[in-house]
């Protein structure tokens, strides 16, 4: 290690000062002339005169040639004026002092030579190190940017700082040629510096610098175009992830296309995106918008889709764009001119294989929509579909089990009244026949109008359990008297105190009375029998349904609520309140049911109220009975 230390201290690119040479060379003349003193008595004279070597090669190494020769020279005039005879004398005539100062001079030059090449690749290691350390530098600080172009001034400043330069410049692109610069392509833009470089700096430039800046700058430029297309990716994604949400718990399609709406504005940087409803040959709604443009809000306005891409896109049932509207006639060509749209894109809905309707994107930027744009819309137009196909079938499932409701009530009502009309009828008969043939039996016959007697009183309770069974069968109740009237009549018969408040006085669609009687009846049979209750309470109002189903403007609903102070009930055990459940979200309705220790239970019962039927507002009987 010391060696090597001193070997690179000998060539190191930059000797020590002329003045510490001459010293060095000086102190080596006085020390060998001094120690040749002591050896001249035991060697020859051409190996006293090798002592002087050292300080010749080491001054002319370190030095360079010409302190090296003059070391020679003293050298030899030391030599030959102390050690050579006659001695304190300095004599030219004898040819081995000459061959003695040619040996000093060779030396000298060999030496120095050598010192020279070594400095020489020494200089061009440390030049090499310093262009890898500026590459490496100017590597982690391009390749760790999230902005290319943002860190070329920073990385020029560090490379002329690295290479000692006067200044420098990297440019992407095309760089105009300027007077008194000199330009090293890059590939891409280029490496500006000073045109009065040396020649050796030049060619570091160009064959050290260049090549790994070039590479580094594509490396640079490509993991920004890769860094900036993931983050557009994992942004879509997101986009499409918040919408499959919604989708998956349901939404309304209200909500969920104008959810499409605001992520497709905010991922395409649109200034504006509509959801279109094909309404027939000609004529689309527009049933969601967001945009942060001024135009006039177009939700709910049917339009004639001429002229814009939506016409594209439902007349190919593929996605479609519009770089311009210049030249374009239609309605809608005409309206985005007037809203300043210049350029848009379009993607289908399709449901069951047919278009429903279009996704639109618009820009009011003048140049082209972004590309690819109407394909990537696609995707949420695909989320947009299965929503809307979900809600269609929810829609069917829930109109299907409405019209089992309804079928099933008419059947009720159908043998309601076969029974009451007929059965029941033939029964009373029956029983007065009886009465008046026991009334025509002789005394004397005591037997026999006994039988009379029993057997009419027997008719007589089954006719009252018939009646019984009708009313179960189908409450015609209701539709005589009202919901009220039929609640009241159900509480007047109920073992148990049952408390009836109704709400506004008015008369409901047949459906929902039947249906909120049934819910009222279960309710009150099983607090009875099942819960040990002491005290019911049935509330029945009408309320405004601040969020409709299908998302449309808000209505009202019947709300129902029976309340009683005995233990808890289970729907998953009570197969009545399941029946009821079944019942009452077949009409589009919501059933709740809450049970603590000490409180009681209440069940509460929602039904949209569509309006009235012609059963349930005949002869304007009111809501609350009479």
């Amino acid at each position: 290690m010391m060696q090597g230390r001193l070997a690179a201290w000998l060539v190191r690119p930059s000797p020590p000062p002329l003045s510490t040479g001459i010293a060095v060379g000086a102190g080596f003349i006085v020390v060998e002339t001094l120690l040749v003193y002591p050896l001249r008595h035991v060697a020859p004279r051409e190996a006293l005169a090798l002592v002087y070597l050292f300080g010749v090669l080491l001054v002319s190494t370190v030095w360079g040639l010409w302190l090296g020769v003059a070391t020679s020279i003293v050298s030899a005039v030391a030599f030959d004026y102390f050690h050579t005879p006659p001695v304190r004398l300095f004599t030219t005539e004898d040819w081995r002092d000459w061959l003695e100062l040619a040996v000093y001079l060779m030396v000298a030059g060999v030496g120095s030579s050598v010192a020279q090449l070594a400095r020489a690749r020494t200089l061009d290691a440390i030049e090499r190190r310093r262009e890898t350390d500026a590459v490496a530098e100017l590597t982690r600080l391009i390749l760790g940017a999230d902005d290319v172009r943002a860190v070329l001034p920073e990385a020029a400043d560090r490379l002329a700082d690295a290479m000692q330069l006067p200044y420098a410049a990297i440019e992407l692109g095309q760089v105009p040629p300027h007077e008194g610069r000199t330009q090293l392509p890059l590939r891409p833009g280029a490496l500006i510096v000073p045109a009065d470089l040396p020649d050796r700096v030049m060619r570091r430039l160009r064959d050290g610098v260049v090549p790994g800046l070039a590479t580094v700058l594509r490396a640079g430029c490509s993991l920004q175009v890769s860094r900036t297309d993931l983050q557009a990716l994992l942004t879509q994604q997101a986009a499409l992830r918040r919408v499959a949400v919604l989708v998956a718990r349901g939404g309304a399609p209200a909500e969920l296309t104008a959810a499409v709406a605001a992520e497709a504005a905010q991922l395409f940087d649109a200034d504006a995106t509509r959801v279109l409803r094909r309404d027939g040959p000609g004529m689309v709604t527009v049933v969601a918008e967001h945009g942060r443009s001024a135009a006039e809000p177009m939700l709910g306005k049917r339009l004639n889709p001429s002229g814009g891409v939506s016409a594209l896109v439902l007349r190919d049932s593929r996605p479609a764009r519009m770089d311009s509207y210049d030249g374009r006639s239609g309605s809608l060509a005409d309206l985005a001119r007037a809203e300043g749209f210049h350029a848009s894109a379009g993607a289908p809905i399709v449901v069951d294989g047919q278009v429903w309707g279009v996704l639109v994107a618009l820009w009011c930027r003048i140049g082209p929509a972004p590309p690819g744009a109407e394909h990537e819309l696609a995707q949420f137009t695909d989320l947009v579909a299965t929503a809307i196909a979900n809600t269609e079938s929810r829609e069917e499932l829930n109109a299907s089990r409405a019209r089992l409701v309804f079928a099933a009530d008419e059947g009720r009502r159908d043998i309601e009244r076969e029974l009451h009309d007929r059965v029941l009828q033939r029964l009373i008969s029956l029983g007065l026949e009886l009465s008046i043939a026991d009334a025509l039996v002789p005394q004397e016959l005591g037997e026999l109008r006994s039988r009379l007697s029993d057997t009419a009183a027997g008719l007589s309770g089954v006719l009252e359990d018939l009646q019984r069974i009708v009313r179960g069968i189908h409450p015609a109740i209701v539709s005589q008297g009202g919901l009220g009237s039929a609640i009241k009549a159900l509480a007047r018969r109920c073992p148990v105190p049952v408390a009836v408040r109704t709400g506004p006085k008015r008369r409901l669609p047949g459906y929902v009375e039947v249906a909120a009687y049934y819910v009222v009846s279960e309710a009150i049979a099983n607090s009875a029998e099942h819960a040990n209750a002491s005290a019911i309470d049935v509330d029945l109002d009408i309320i405004a349904d601040g969020s409709a189903l299908d998302g449309s403007a808000p209505g009202e609903v019947l709300s129902v609520t029976v309340h009683h102070d005995g233990v808890g009930a289970d729907p998953r055990q009570d197969f009545g309140l399941a029946g009821v459940r079944d019942r009452v979200e077949a009409l589009g309705g919501t059933l709740a049911l809450t049970s603590s220790d000490g409180h009681g239970t209440s069940l509460n019962v929602r039904l949209p109220v569509g309006g009235q039927d012609g059963q349930g507002a005949e002869d304007g009987r009111s809501f609350g009975g009479t």
